[in-house]
């Protein structure tokens, strides 16, 4: 079902919907409909940054096409993110600085699953001061392929998000490494390292480990968007290098 009014349940194209201000999440219609709902929206309005019912700290925590991706971390937040993923729009319409955070996270954590699944020591895994030259064929890489950066990517562009990768007060620091739980304590999400492989897997044609998240992609999309059919969904993900399992349900839906 469409995403809708929270206050008079209209959905596009009969209306056209703004979110919340304050908290950038919740829908409406117009000024009109979030006046008639402030009583009940401001006892949750700017709590948690999510109408879900789960934290987003917790791997159990309902998706919904109106929960912000990832909480922190980033200067602006998005919704859809699996849905960017699978039609190539992920790092589009975005601050310039988050881009740059991005695509460092999604190198460097791809560099660890590689040392990790493959065995492959570039860069720090081979003794190299930092991921510098690693990061610099990852940004050319995926410079060629169709899509995946924004429009107003250039080699300044380029540059300036070298820059930043080597200014040691940030957390994409190229000059440390990251693993998957630094990344989920980073930015308090617990699917956020899966949006960072499957950024990578577009850019290098192959997951980590030679795995290909294609359905997993499509399924996370579809769920997202209350197409995997009626009701809670459920997706099962196991991480190949601990074993582990988590579990993530999507919001369930009225047809």
């Amino acid at each position: 079902m469409a995403q809708c009014c929270v206050a008079c349940r209209k959905t596009p194209p009969e209306v056209s919907l703004k979110r919340c201000a304050k908290c950038s999440v919740t829908p409406y219609c117009s000024r009109d409909c979030q006046k008639a709902d402030w009583k009940a929206h401001k006892k949750v309005c700017g709590k948690g940054g999510s109408t879900a019912t789960g934290s987003p700290n917790d791997s159990n925590a309902p998706m919904a096409d109106t929960m912000l991706s990832p909480p922190k971390g980033l200067d602006q937040p998005i919704t859809l993110p699996f849905t960017r993923l699978d039609n190539g729009t992920w790092l589009h319409d975005r601050p310039e600085k988050d881009v740059y955070r991005l695509l460092i996270d999604a190198y460097r954590l791809r560099a660890e699953d590689n040392y990790n699944l493959e065995g492959k020591a570039d860069d720090l895994y081979g003794g190299a001061p930092d991921g510098l030259k690693g990061l610099k064929r990852f940004l050319r890489l995926a410079g060629s392929r169709a899509g995946p950066l924004p429009s107003w990517w250039n080699a300044e562009k380029q540059r300036e998000c070298e820059d930043f990768g080597m200014d040691s007060s940030q957390f994409q620091n190229l000059r440390s490494a990251v693993g998957k739980s630094d990344i989920i304590e980073h930015y308090g999400d617990p699917r956020f390292p899966m949006q960072l492989r499957m950024f990578a897997e577009a850019v290098y044609g192959r997951g980590p480990g030679g795995q290909d998240g294609t359905a997993m992609r499509k399924m996370m999309a579809s769920m997202e968007q209350g197409t995997a059919g009626p009701g809670s969904q459920v997706a099962s993900t196991i991480d190949t290098l601990t074993g582990n399992t988590a579990t993530m349900y999507s919001a369930g839906r009225n047809q």
